[in-house]
Protein backbone atom coordinates (compact mmCIF):
# COMPACT_ATOMS: atom_id res chain seq x y z
CA UNK A 1 0.00 0.00 0.00
CA UNK A 2 1.45 3.39 -0.99
CA UNK A 3 0.72 6.30 1.31
CA UNK A 4 1.01 10.01 0.73
CA UNK A 5 1.01 11.59 4.17
CA UNK A 6 -0.74 11.83 7.49
CA UNK A 7 -3.41 14.49 7.44
CA UNK A 8 -4.78 16.19 10.52
CA UNK A 9 -8.33 17.47 10.81
CA UNK A 10 -9.80 19.42 13.67
CA UNK A 11 -13.18 18.53 15.10
CA UNK A 12 -14.68 20.16 18.18
CA UNK A 13 -11.21 21.08 19.50
CA UNK A 14 -9.98 17.51 19.07
CA UNK A 15 -7.07 16.97 16.70
CA UNK A 16 -7.60 13.79 14.73
CA UNK A 17 -4.78 12.12 12.85
CA UNK A 18 -5.92 10.24 9.76
CA UNK A 19 -4.01 8.28 7.14
CA UNK A 20 -4.39 9.57 3.57
CA UNK A 21 -3.95 6.59 1.25
CA UNK A 22 -3.62 6.44 -2.52
CA UNK A 23 -3.89 2.79 -3.49
CA UNK A 24 -6.04 1.50 -0.65
CA UNK A 25 -8.70 2.57 1.83
CA UNK A 26 -6.86 0.66 4.55
CA UNK A 27 -5.15 2.86 7.16
CA UNK A 28 -1.40 2.87 7.60
CA UNK A 29 -0.30 0.49 10.33
CA UNK A 30 -0.28 2.39 13.58
CA UNK A 31 2.73 2.21 15.84
CA UNK A 32 2.14 0.43 19.14
CA UNK A 33 4.52 1.30 21.95
CA UNK A 34 5.54 -2.00 23.60
CA UNK A 35 5.76 -0.49 27.07
CA UNK A 36 2.37 1.15 26.77
CA UNK A 37 0.88 -2.09 25.44
CA UNK A 38 2.36 -4.03 28.36
CA UNK A 39 0.83 -1.61 30.87
CA UNK A 40 -2.58 -1.79 29.18
CA UNK A 41 -2.49 -5.59 29.13
CA UNK A 42 -1.62 -5.73 32.81
CA UNK A 43 -4.52 -3.40 33.63
CA UNK A 44 -7.13 -5.24 31.59
CA UNK A 45 -5.96 -8.61 32.89
CA UNK A 46 -6.53 -7.40 36.44
CA UNK A 47 -10.03 -6.14 35.56
CA UNK A 48 -10.91 -9.41 33.83
CA UNK A 49 -9.76 -11.43 36.84
CA UNK A 50 -11.90 -9.31 39.15
CA UNK A 51 -14.88 -9.84 36.86
CA UNK A 52 -14.35 -13.60 36.70
CA UNK A 53 -14.37 -13.89 40.49
CA UNK A 54 -17.91 -12.47 40.61
CA UNK A 55 -19.66 -13.47 37.40
CA UNK A 56 -20.24 -17.10 38.33
CA UNK A 57 -21.93 -19.01 35.52
CA UNK A 58 -22.78 -15.76 33.72
CA UNK A 59 -20.57 -14.14 31.12
CA UNK A 60 -20.23 -10.46 31.99
CA UNK A 61 -19.24 -8.30 29.01
CA UNK A 62 -16.34 -5.92 29.56
CA UNK A 63 -16.52 -2.70 27.57
CA UNK A 64 -13.16 -0.94 27.53
CA UNK A 65 -14.03 2.75 27.50
CA UNK A 66 -11.49 4.35 25.19
CA UNK A 67 -12.89 7.87 24.98
CA UNK A 68 -10.21 10.54 24.56
CA UNK A 69 -7.57 7.82 24.27
CA UNK A 70 -5.60 7.30 21.04
CA UNK A 71 -6.51 4.61 18.56
CA UNK A 72 -3.10 3.04 19.23
CA UNK A 73 -4.32 2.04 22.69
CA UNK A 74 -7.42 0.40 21.24
CA UNK A 75 -5.36 -1.47 18.66
CA UNK A 76 -2.90 -2.68 21.31
CA UNK A 77 -5.69 -4.32 23.31
CA UNK A 78 -7.59 -5.60 20.28
CA UNK A 79 -4.53 -7.29 18.78
CA UNK A 80 -3.26 -8.60 22.11
CA UNK A 81 -3.48 -12.12 23.50
CA UNK A 82 -6.78 -11.12 25.12
CA UNK A 83 -8.26 -9.93 21.85
CA UNK A 84 -10.46 -7.29 23.50
CA UNK A 85 -13.41 -6.76 21.17
CA UNK A 86 -15.79 -4.33 22.87
CA UNK A 87 -14.82 -0.67 23.13
CA UNK A 88 -16.94 2.25 24.30
CA UNK A 89 -16.92 5.87 23.19
CA UNK A 90 -18.74 8.91 24.52
CA UNK A 91 -18.50 11.28 21.56
CA UNK A 92 -20.08 10.58 18.20
CA UNK A 93 -17.41 12.09 15.97
CA UNK A 94 -14.60 10.44 17.89
CA UNK A 95 -16.26 7.05 17.50
CA UNK A 96 -16.81 7.58 13.77
CA UNK A 97 -13.19 8.63 13.20
CA UNK A 98 -11.71 5.78 15.23
CA UNK A 99 -13.94 3.25 13.49
CA UNK A 100 -12.65 4.50 10.14
CA UNK A 101 -9.00 3.73 10.96
CA UNK A 102 -9.30 0.64 13.18
CA UNK A 103 -10.15 -2.99 12.33
CA UNK A 104 -13.74 -3.82 11.42
CA UNK A 105 -13.57 -6.72 13.89
CA UNK A 106 -13.97 -4.26 16.78
CA UNK A 107 -17.45 -3.93 18.27
CA UNK A 108 -18.12 -0.28 19.04
CA UNK A 109 -20.47 0.83 21.80
CA UNK A 110 -21.81 4.39 21.90
CA UNK A 111 -22.19 4.91 25.64
CA UNK A 112 -22.35 8.69 25.94
CA UNK A 113 -25.25 11.11 25.73
CA UNK A 114 -26.38 11.20 22.11
CA UNK A 115 -28.01 14.12 20.33
CA UNK A 116 -30.95 13.19 18.14
CA UNK A 117 -29.38 14.73 15.01
CA UNK A 118 -26.26 12.56 15.48
CA UNK A 119 -28.16 9.27 15.63
CA UNK A 120 -28.77 8.69 11.93
CA UNK A 121 -25.20 9.50 10.77
CA UNK A 122 -23.73 7.31 13.50
CA UNK A 123 -25.91 4.30 12.66
CA UNK A 124 -25.38 4.75 8.92
CA UNK A 125 -21.64 5.38 8.86
CA UNK A 126 -20.31 2.79 11.33
CA UNK A 127 -21.10 -0.71 10.10
CA UNK A 128 -19.43 -2.34 13.13
CA UNK A 129 -21.39 -0.23 15.60
CA UNK A 130 -22.52 -2.98 17.93
CA UNK A 131 -24.61 -1.09 20.45
CA UNK A 132 -25.99 2.33 21.34
CA UNK A 133 -26.43 2.37 25.11
CA UNK A 134 -27.96 5.81 25.58
CA UNK A 135 -31.38 5.68 23.91
CA UNK A 136 -33.85 7.63 26.02
CA UNK A 137 -36.40 9.02 23.55
CA UNK A 138 -38.58 7.74 20.73
CA UNK A 139 -36.99 10.31 18.41
CA UNK A 140 -33.52 8.90 19.01
CA UNK A 141 -34.72 5.35 18.45
CA UNK A 142 -36.42 6.38 15.20
CA UNK A 143 -33.32 8.23 13.98
CA UNK A 144 -31.12 5.21 14.68
CA UNK A 145 -33.64 3.05 12.84
CA UNK A 146 -33.47 5.35 9.79
CA UNK A 147 -29.70 5.29 9.81
CA UNK A 148 -29.46 1.53 10.08
CA UNK A 149 -32.11 1.03 7.42
CA UNK A 150 -30.15 3.31 5.08
CA UNK A 151 -26.97 1.31 5.71
CA UNK A 152 -28.81 -1.99 5.19
CA UNK A 153 -29.96 -0.71 1.80
CA UNK A 154 -26.31 -0.26 0.77
CA UNK A 155 -24.73 -3.38 2.23
CA UNK A 156 -25.62 -6.64 3.90
CA UNK A 157 -25.60 -6.47 7.68
CA UNK A 158 -25.09 -9.58 9.80
CA UNK A 159 -26.97 -8.24 12.81
CA UNK A 160 -29.50 -5.66 13.83
CA UNK A 161 -28.15 -2.77 15.87
CA UNK A 162 -28.33 -3.51 19.58
CA UNK A 163 -29.72 -0.66 21.68
CA UNK A 164 -30.12 -0.15 25.41
CA UNK A 165 -32.66 2.16 26.95
CA UNK A 166 -30.97 4.53 29.39
CA UNK A 167 -32.90 4.92 32.63
CA UNK A 168 -32.47 7.85 35.00
CA UNK A 169 -32.40 5.83 38.21
CA UNK A 170 -31.03 8.61 40.41
CA UNK A 171 -33.67 11.22 39.60
CA UNK A 172 -31.00 13.84 38.94
CA UNK A 173 -32.25 16.57 36.61
CA UNK A 174 -28.89 16.89 34.85
CA UNK A 175 -28.74 13.18 34.04
CA UNK A 176 -29.94 11.76 30.75
CA UNK A 177 -32.35 8.88 30.74
CA UNK A 178 -36.02 8.02 30.69
CA UNK A 179 -37.94 7.89 33.96
CA UNK A 180 -38.31 4.34 35.35
CA UNK A 181 -42.11 4.46 34.97
CA UNK A 182 -41.86 5.45 31.30
CA UNK A 183 -39.28 2.85 30.32
CA UNK A 184 -41.67 0.13 29.17
CA UNK A 185 -43.36 2.39 26.61
CA UNK A 186 -40.04 3.26 24.96
CA UNK A 187 -38.98 -0.39 24.97
CA UNK A 188 -42.27 -1.37 23.36
CA UNK A 189 -41.79 1.26 20.65
CA UNK A 190 -38.33 -0.08 19.80
CA UNK A 191 -39.64 -3.64 19.57
CA UNK A 192 -42.69 -2.71 17.47
CA UNK A 193 -41.49 0.15 15.27
CA UNK A 194 -37.76 -0.33 14.76
CA UNK A 195 -37.07 -3.54 12.81
CA UNK A 196 -33.38 -2.71 12.30
CA UNK A 197 -32.83 -2.34 16.05
CA UNK A 198 -32.66 -5.00 18.74
CA UNK A 199 -33.71 -4.12 22.27
CA UNK A 200 -30.83 -5.50 24.31
CA UNK A 201 -31.81 -4.23 27.73
CA UNK A 202 -31.45 -1.26 30.05
CA UNK A 203 -28.56 0.95 31.10
CA UNK A 204 -27.93 3.41 33.91
CA UNK A 205 -25.08 5.61 35.04
CA UNK A 206 -26.45 6.48 38.46
CA UNK A 207 -25.38 9.01 41.05
CA UNK A 208 -21.65 9.56 41.51
CA UNK A 209 -22.01 9.67 45.29
CA UNK A 210 -23.64 6.24 45.36
CA UNK A 211 -20.95 4.83 43.08
CA UNK A 212 -18.25 6.04 45.44
CA UNK A 213 -20.02 4.51 48.43
CA UNK A 214 -20.79 1.13 46.84
CA UNK A 215 -17.40 -0.04 45.60
CA UNK A 216 -17.26 -3.70 46.65
CA UNK A 217 -19.34 -6.76 45.91
CA UNK A 218 -20.91 -6.50 49.36
CA UNK A 219 -22.17 -2.95 48.89
CA UNK A 220 -25.68 -2.26 47.61
CA UNK A 221 -26.26 0.61 45.22
CA UNK A 222 -29.78 2.05 45.06
CA UNK A 223 -29.40 2.87 41.36
CA UNK A 224 -28.54 -0.73 40.55
CA UNK A 225 -31.53 -1.96 42.54
CA UNK A 226 -33.77 0.50 40.69
CA UNK A 227 -32.52 -0.60 37.27
CA UNK A 228 -32.98 -4.26 38.12
CA UNK A 229 -36.51 -3.66 39.40
CA UNK A 230 -37.32 -1.55 36.32
CA UNK A 231 -36.05 -4.33 34.06
CA UNK A 232 -38.26 -6.87 35.81
CA UNK A 233 -41.33 -4.65 35.39
CA UNK A 234 -40.55 -3.98 31.72
CA UNK A 235 -40.06 -7.68 31.06
CA UNK A 236 -43.43 -8.44 32.63
CA UNK A 237 -45.15 -5.75 30.51
CA UNK A 238 -43.48 -6.97 27.32
CA UNK A 239 -44.20 -10.59 28.13
CA UNK A 240 -40.55 -11.72 28.00
CA UNK A 241 -38.19 -13.36 30.47
CA UNK A 242 -36.11 -10.85 32.47
CA UNK A 243 -32.93 -12.54 31.26
CA UNK A 244 -33.78 -11.41 27.72
CA UNK A 245 -33.17 -7.82 28.80
CA UNK A 246 -29.59 -7.33 29.92
CA UNK A 247 -28.50 -4.86 32.58
CA UNK A 248 -25.65 -2.48 31.79
CA UNK A 249 -24.41 -0.82 34.96
CA UNK A 250 -21.10 -0.32 36.69
CA UNK A 251 -17.95 1.61 35.83
CA UNK A 252 -14.35 1.75 37.06
CA UNK A 253 -15.26 2.71 40.61
CA UNK A 254 -18.15 0.33 41.17
CA UNK A 255 -18.18 -2.46 38.58
CA UNK A 256 -17.71 -5.17 41.20
CA UNK A 257 -20.78 -4.03 43.13
CA UNK A 258 -22.69 -3.85 39.84
CA UNK A 259 -21.81 -7.43 38.90
CA UNK A 260 -22.83 -8.64 42.34
CA UNK A 261 -26.20 -6.96 41.80
CA UNK A 262 -26.78 -8.58 38.42
CA UNK A 263 -25.05 -6.47 35.78
CA UNK A 264 -24.45 -8.23 32.47
CA UNK A 265 -21.92 -5.72 31.20
CA UNK A 266 -19.62 -3.15 32.79
CA UNK A 267 -17.99 -0.05 31.31
CA UNK A 268 -14.40 0.36 32.52
CA UNK A 269 -12.16 3.15 31.28
CA UNK A 270 -9.78 4.81 33.73
CA UNK A 271 -8.81 1.55 35.45
CA UNK A 272 -7.61 0.22 32.08
CA UNK A 273 -6.36 3.29 30.21
CA UNK A 274 -5.44 5.65 33.04
CA UNK A 275 -6.56 9.23 33.54
CA UNK A 276 -7.90 10.96 30.46
CA UNK A 277 -6.47 14.16 29.01
CA UNK A 278 -8.62 17.27 28.67
CA UNK A 279 -10.82 16.86 25.62
CA UNK A 280 -9.17 19.73 23.75
CA UNK A 281 -5.78 18.00 24.08
CA UNK A 282 -6.90 14.52 23.02
CA UNK A 283 -5.70 12.87 19.82
CA UNK A 284 -7.38 10.02 18.03
CA UNK A 285 -4.07 8.50 16.91
CA UNK A 286 -0.45 9.11 17.80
Amino acid sequence: MRTKHLAGIRCRNTFIVMTDTVASAEPEKMRIDPRRAEALLSNIKDVQQRIQKLQGSRKVRLIAVSKLKPANDVLALHESQFGQTDFGENYTQELIEKASILPASIRWHMIGALQTNKCKPLAEQVANLYCVSSVDTVKKADALEKGRAALAAKQELSNTLRVLVQVNTSGEAEKSGVEPGETAALCQHIRDKCPHLHLGGLMTIGAIARSKQATTADDENEDFVCLRDTRDRVAAELGVEPAQLELSMGMSSDFEAAIAQGSDEVRVGTTIFGERPPRKDAKIAD
